[in-house]
């Protein structure tokens, strides 16, 4: 039986927390670079990411970053950083790099650091009143 071609990926759109500084800084920074795949840039648990994905845990969107394919397609935490760098033109040969075995523990480790970043600029003064600073929206170890 003949192996279909995989689908062509027309789009990614990147679900960010955008009361998070980093997260807001790097949505920033995909922006301006130049995409071989167009993303779509989305406030994770907003009402415009609630219509586009009902069927989508949007809590979980808020604990890590989550990059859904224009077929679907989702990826969470380490593989949707993988996917965000391959969609843009000048990252687009690491991230096939950081999808390999040899690769893999470098991007886990960036995500690893981008956590304990995201942990240690989220104030309690950011939190909701009663909630422990980043709450639930930084999984770095505390």
């Amino acid at each position: 039986m003949a192996q279909q071609a995989p689908v062509p990926v027309r789009y990614l759109t990147v679900l960010y927390d955008r009361d998070c500084p980093v997260c807001v800084h790097i949505r920033n920074w995909l922006g301006r670079q130049r995409q071989s795949v167009p993303l779509r840039l989305v406030p994770a648990a907003s009402a415009q990411a609630w219509r586009r994905f009902p069927k989508l845990a949007h809590a979980q969107t808020l604990r890590e970053i989550t990059v859904v394919g224009d077929q679907g397609q989702v990826w969470r935490g380490t593989d949707a950083f993988i996917m965000c760098l391959w969609a843009l033109a000048e990252y687009r040969a690491k991230a096939e790099w950081l999808a390999t075995p040899a690769g893999r523990p470098f991007a886990r480790a960036a995500m690893h650091t981008a956590a304990a970043v995201r942990h240690a600029v989220r104030t309690k003064s950011e939190a909701e009143p009663g909630e422990p600073a980043c709450d639930d929206h930084c999984p770095a170890p505390r």
